[in-house]
């Protein structure tokens, strides 16, 4: 086939000797299932800004800090040097997480490096060696999908724990090997201490997971796991172990304002009286 244009420099230089077809078509990047020695990987070709589809990607990148204070300025400016780095910034950022979340005993696939915008990676393979299915595209009986469930779930956990957030999970970047699932494509995760989106993101994320498996058990639809889970991380009690029931109740009684008028008067009587008793005992002789 013919070999796309960000992928010729690093035939040259070596670092592929083979794109052997193309994997699929995304809203940030290209996919390419290529030859590097006699390894089968993966190179995904990360689209220009301006081509992307992904949208408001400012939400994603609050919090992120870049060790370099010029470049962190020229990114604050907006020069050209500042959105070629922005770009890098990008592309790196997927790397970090990657390495972050395989120690953190998460379920990704390997990255080995990324050179002007072609992270070359891991394929994710079935039991037959061929390109393992996405989430989507995997059908499963009600055990199967709670299971499944509960193995995302526990990614999600672990993700948390090691200071991130997906921000864009769903059956599609879930890949499916003999294993169980693999969670994929994390440019956008987010700094889940620093970014002010970070609960709202993993709700996200953690509905649509229940959503697709709900379709398989039902019974998953009625969970409450997003609002347990930062629950827990907000109180500084969530551990990559910390045992999940699903069950959260939210306090929607409505406060009775009369009532509470009626506490505040009693309290303000009461204060009144202590006083009154401690006038009279004072000028008693």
């Amino acid at each position: 086939m013919k070999i796309p244009k960000r992928i010729q420099p690093l035939i040259e230089e070596g670092l592929i000797d083979e794109v052997i077809s193309r994997l699929m078509s995304g809203k940030e990047a290209d996919v390419y299932v290529v030859r590097c020695d006699s390894e089968i990987r993966c190179a995904k070709v990360y689209k220009e800004a301006a081509k992307r589809g992904f949208k408001q990607a400012v939400l994603y990148t609050e919090g992120r800090k870049s060790r370099n204070s010029r470049r962190s300025r020229a990114m604050d400016k907006g020069s050209k040097f500042g959105r070629e780095q922005q770009e890098q910034t990008w592309h790196n950022s997927e790397v970090d997480a990657l390495r972050k979340l395989a120690a953190a005993d998460v379920r990704v696939p390997e990255p080995y490096t990324c050179v002007d915008g072609v992270l070359i990676m891991e394929l994710v393979t079935d039991q037959e060696g061929l390109v393992a299915p996405r989430l989507s595209e995997v059908s499963m009986t009600a055990e199967e999908a709670i299971q499944g469930h509960a193995a995302v779930m526990r990614f999600v956990v672990q993700m948390l724990c090691a200071g991130l957030v997906h921000g864009d999970l769903s059956e599609f970047n879930i890949l499916v090997d003999e294993h169980g699932p693999v969670i994929i494509d994390l440019p956008q995760a987010v700094d889940a201490a620093a970014n002010n989106n970070a609960e709202a993101m993993l709700e996200r994320d953690v509905n649509k997971i229940s959503s697709y498996y709900g379709q398989f058990a039902p019974e998953l639809l009625q969970t409450g796991y997003a609002k347990e889970i930062w629950k827990l991380y907000e109180e500084g009690d969530l551990r990559p172990d910390s045992e999940l029931t699903g069950l959260f109740a939210e306090n929607t009684q409505a406060a009775d304002v009369d009532d509470m008028l009626r506490i505040i008067e009693s309290a303000i009587e009461e204060e009144k009286d202590r006083q009154e008793r401690k006038v009279e005992a004072e000028n008693q002789p």
